[in-house]
């Protein structure tokens, strides 16, 4: 009897209803993306040149997936894909917002680029408002780029919004340093970083809230232009330079040249001040006692800027870069960290893409898919358990053309094979991943079959999504 009786007392306790609380308790949610960064602009993908220890660290922890795609080879579709969980070709943004609609195009191309839309519209269901009405407190820091002030985080289903804006960088007062001349961010300390500054703005919110689940979405401007770097880094990597030894640093794409060697002082401080700022972010997850139930998250919106706009990275052995259909435009480092869960330092090639984070997160949370929602997304939740998944097909869609080169082009990925196709001319490009990466051998006169099959996915899934498609112009440039 006195043992039931004690049983019976610590059940009713507070200390145990607050235990028990703690165990049922959903998981926190830390999302970091990068903007423009690079497959390879990591240690742990391949950089010798860069350093990011950091992020090294975070692979060392979790999974990291080297199959890992974005919706998009430019940024605001693949942001808007990682907040719905649906394919740029649903939510319309199919370009970056900001650049010119058919009605106002100047340049001289053989083809005019479709319309966009140029908001995220407010009746798209985002991760951050399904998680907020389950119960998580939500919060945006650094770059949205998904429409005007009515379209900014705080009406897409986030508490806070630091520095979540329509610009696609941060080109108010000083840049990347205060006083910063965004309206959704205070100025701090002349000479204050940009990107050590979100991060602290994200570790208050975490502190603020530790005791209820959350999602801290930190979606820095780094590392896109302007660049610009602190000067004791800028420094360290021009010695670094001094010590290199490498072959030819340029080579061709089409009529653009290409960055082929990562030696680009400025842009490798970039990518370190990036590092730090996640590590602060880390090193708070860990010191508030939040590390074993909280899922961390790594990736960038689309390829490393190579073709362009200073070619401040390379993406070898990928092609191209940023703003090209090819792998150096949208292939992406991606690790994911779910304790309890993934294993430490391990990797995954299964290939996934940005639209499936919605659904990933929702099945790690416990939160079923609000009924009637059409995703595009596939859950990798399995793949973070060891599992294997039947992905199926992804697809891409770009009728703009890029400023980095790119035209307009779509292309699917279903095992290791990849179909390109390119709007202009109508040609095909199939490639097999598994023995070509870089993207060198198009045989697709040798598979006419698998051609025709993976044609048909891409034409079918264009007409069931409402694909718009950029127009010949009555008369050509020559």
């Amino acid at each position: 009897m006195r043992t039931l009786l004690l049983l019976l007392a610590l059940l009713t306790s507070p200390l145990f209803s607050t235990a028990t609380q703690a165990a049922e308790r959903k998981p926190n949610f830390v999302f970091f993306l990068v903007d423009d960064l690079g497959w390879t602009d990591i240690g742990v993908y391949g950089s010798s040149f860069y350093e990011t220890p950091n992020v090294d660290r975070l692979a060392a922890t979790g999974l990291r997936f080297t199959n890992a795609y974005a919706a998009c080879q430019v940024c605001s579709p693949t942001r808007a894909s990682i907040m719905t969980g649906r394919y740029p070709t649903r939510t319309g943004i199919t370009d970056y917002i900001g650049a010119p609609q058919p009605e106002g195009w100047k340049r001289k191309t053989t083809m005019l680029p479709a319309n966009y839309e140029m908001q995220l519209a407010l009746d798209e269901v985002t991760i951050a408002e399904v998680l907020k009405q389950n119960g998580y407190a939500t919060f945006f820091a650094g770059k949205w780029h998904l429409g005007s002030e009515k379209f900014f985080p705080e009406h897409q289903g986030f508490d806070v919004n630091q520095g979540g804006i329509d610009r696609g960088g941060p080109y108010g007062g000083k840049k990347y340093f205060s006083p910063y001349g965004n309206p959704r961010l205070e100025n701090g300390p002349a000479g204050e970083h940009l990107p050590d500054r979100l991060a602290s703005e994200t570790v208050k919110f975490m502190t603020e809230h530790k005791d209820e689940p959350f999602l801290a979405y930190l979606s820095f401007y780094s590392v896109h232009t302007p660049l610009m770097s602190r000067e004791d880094l800028k420094q360290k990597y021009l010695e670094k330079k001094k010590t290199l030894k490498h072959g030819e640093i340029w080579g061709d794409e089409g009529e653009r040249k290409v960055r082929l060697v990562q030696e680009h002082a400025v842009y490798a401080g970039m990518v370190e001040a990036m590092d730090q700022a996640v590590g602060k972010v880390l090193t708070a997850v860990d010191d508030l006692g939040l590390r074993d139930n909280t899922v961390v998250i790594f990736m960038s919106d689309n390829g490393g800027l190579s073709t362009s706009e200073g070619h401040p990275t390379s993406n070898l052995p990928l092609r191209a870069g940023k703003g090209w259909i090819y792998e150096g435009g949208i292939r992406e480092p991606m690790i994911v960290r779910w304790p309890g869960v993934t294993h430490a330092d391990s990797v995954s090639e299964q290939y996934v893409s940005s639209v499936d984070f919605f659904p990933t997160m929702l099945e790690i949370a416990g939160i079923e898919v609000p009924p009637g929602l059409t995703i595009d997304g596939m859950s990798f939740a399995p793949v973070l358990q060891g599992k294997s998944i039947d992905r199926g097909p992804i697809f891409w869609h770009y009728p703009h053309y890029g400023n980095q080169g790119g035209s307009p082009s779509a292309a699917v990925r279903e095992g290791e094979w990849k179909l390109a196709e390119f709007y202009e001319d109508g040609h095909l490009e199939l490639y097999n991943l598994s023995d070509d990466i870089g993207e060198q051998h198009n045989v697709a006169d040798q598979h006419p079959e698998l051609v025709k099959k993976l044609h048909a996915k891409l034409e079918a899934w264009r007409k069931e999504t409402g694909a718009k498609l950029p127009t010949h112009r009555v008369t050509a440039s020559k």
